[in-house]
C-alpha cells in the first residue's frame, strides 16, 4: 500500500513539480490541499483543482481561509499597528503562517504518513513550514524536493516536459503572491539594493485621478464600516476598501528586511486595504488611549509582528500579547476620516465618544479647565525635584 503525502499545492511550477516528482518516483499517494488566504478567484481555484487532478493526485482539497485568516491572525496585527521595519505590514509571512497550520491540520485528519511543500532553500517560506510541521505533527517526515534536489527551474521544466505535464512554462518576468493583506511582487528591480518596479510590474493598475474621503468605521478596534456600510465580517470590509483605494495606486513600497535565514532581502508590495487600515486604527488609538496605553501597546506590538514573521505563531507568549492587544481595544470605537489620492492618502481627523481630546477639559496650546497656573507651579516644582537633588548635589561635589 503506497504511503500518503499531503502537499501544499498552488498550481505553479515548484508545486507542480512535487506531484509527479512524489507520486512516479518515489511512489507516494499524493493529496494535494490548496489554503485560499484571500488571493484566489473561484474560477482560479476550479483552474487549479483541475490542474491537480490531471496531474494524477489521489484527492484535492479546497481550504477557504479568508475568515479565519483575519480572526487567527490579521486582527492582531491591525490591533498592534504592526508595520515590519515600520515599511511592511507582513502580507506574505501572515498567510504562510495560516497555510501552514491549515496543512497540517489536514495532514492529520488523513493520516499521512509525510507532508511537503515547494519551497526553495533561499527563503523564509522554507523554515515558517517546517517549523509548523514538526510542532503540530511530530514524527511525520517532511518532504521538499525542490529544496532537498537544488533544482533550478529549467530542470524542474525539463522533468515536467518529460513527463507530458501541459501548462504554461513561460518564465513570468515578475513572481507576484496576492493575499487579503497585500500583494507582493518580485522582480529583477528587487534583487539588487537599488531599483522602483515599473509601472507594469504593479497588479493593480491606476486608473482614479482626482479625490475622494472615505469615512471608516472601528469599533473595538476592527473595521467594520465603510462609507456607513456595514459588513458581517472584518475581511469583507478589507477587501470592499481594497476595490475603493487600489486604483488610486496606493500603498506601494519596497520593503527591505532581514529574512529568518540571515540575509536581507528587498520585496516589492502593494496593500491599500491594510496601509489605511492600520494609519486609521493609529490616529484613532492616539484619540482615544493613553500616554501608557500607547506606549505599552508600541513595545508589544513590535515583539509580536517581528516573531510573527519569524514564524513563531504558536509560542504561548503570543496567546499572551493577544489577550492585551484585545483588552487595549475596549474604546477603539470610532470612524477616521482619509482623504485618497493617486499614489498617497491623508488623515484629515476622527469622531468618537471616547476621545480624549476633548474640549470640556482644555484646549491644547490655548486654555485649561482643569487646573490654574498655581497648580502647574506646584506640579512643576514637584515633578522636576528629584533632578534638581541630583543637580545640586553633583555640582557640590564637583566644587569641593
Amino acid at each position: 500500500m503506497s504511503k500518503k503525502v499531503v502537499l501544499g499545492f498552488s498550481g505553479g511550477l515548484d508545486t507542480t513539480y512535487c506531484v509527479k516528482y512524489l507520486g512516479e518516483e518515489k511512489g507516494y499517494e499524493v493529496h494535494s490541499i490548496i489554503v485560499n488566504t484571500g488571493g484566489f478567484s473561484e474560477e482560479e481555484l476550479n483552474q487549479i483543482e483541475s490542474h491537480a487532478r490531471r496531474l494524477g493526485v489521489k484527492s484535492h482539497t479546497t481550504i477557504n481561509a479568508v475568515k479565519g485568516y483575519y480572526d487567527r491572525i490579521l486582527k492582531y496585527l491591525v490591533f498592534g499597528n504592526v508595520l515590519k521595519n515600520n515599511t511592511y505590514p507582513l502580507s506574505v509571512s501572515a498567510e504562510r503562517l495560516s497555510q501552514a497550520l491549515h496543512i497540517a491540520e489536514h495532514a492529520q485528519k488523513l493520516n499521512a504518513d509525510a507532508v511537503a511543500h515547494g519551497s526553495t532553500g533561499a527563503g523564509n517560506d522554507q523554515v515558517r513550514f517546517d517549523m509548523i510541521f514538526h510542532i503540530m505533527i511530530p514524527g511525520v517526515e517532511i518532504i521538499t524536493p525542490v529544496r532537498d534536489l537544488n533544482l533550478s527551474r529549467e530542470e524542474e521544466i525539463a522533468y515536467l516536459k518529460s513527463k507530458g505535464v501541459d501548462m504554461n512554462f513561460e518564465k513570468a518576468q515578475y513572481s507576484i503572491n496576492k493575499g487579503l493583506w497585500g500583494t507582493s511582487v518580485g522582480g529583477r528591480e528587487t534583487l539588487s539594493s537599488k531599483g522602483m518596479l515599473p509601472e507594469d510590474a504593479w497588479p493593480t493598475p491606476v486608473s482614479k485621478t482626482g479625490t475622494e474621503e472615505v469615512k471608516l468605521g472601528f469599533t473595538k478596534g476592527e473595521l467594520t464600516t465603510v462609507n456607513g456600510q456595514s459588513f458581517t465580517h472584518p475581511s469583507d470590509a478589507i477587501l470592499y476598501l481594497q476595490s475603493l483605494a487600489g486604483p488610486y495606486g496606493i500603498g506601494r513600497d519596497i520593503h527591505v528586511g532581514d529574512t529568518i535565514i540571515g540575509i536581507k532581502g528587498r520585496v516589492g508590495f502593494e496593500a491599500a486595504a491594510p496601509m489605511l487600515i492600520l494609519k486609521a486604527h493609529h490616529a484613532l488609538e492616539k484619540h482615544v488611549l493613553t500616554k501608557w496605553q500607547l506606549q505599552w501597546k508600541d513595545q508589544l506590538a513590535s515583539f509580536y509582528g517581528n516573531w510573527l514573521h519569524e514564524g513563531q505563531i504558536l509560542d504561548p507568549v503570543m496567546r499572551d500579547i493577544e489577550a492585551f492587544l484585545t483588552r487595549s481595544q475596549e474604546n477603539v470605537t470610532g470612524d477616521v476620516f482619509v482623504q485618497l489620492f493617486p499614489y498617497r492618502f491623508q488623515i484629515n481627523g476622527i469622531e468618537s465618544a471616547y476621545d480624549l481630546m476633548n474640549s470640556k477639559f482644555g484646549k491644547y496650546g490655548e486654555m485649561n479647565s482643569g487646573f490654574t497656573g498655581d497648580d502647574v507651579r506646584g506640579f512643576s516644582k514637584i515633578f522636576g525635584n528629584q533632578v534638581a537633588i541630583w543637580t545640586a548635589v553633583n555640582e557640590r561635589m564637583s566644587n569641593e
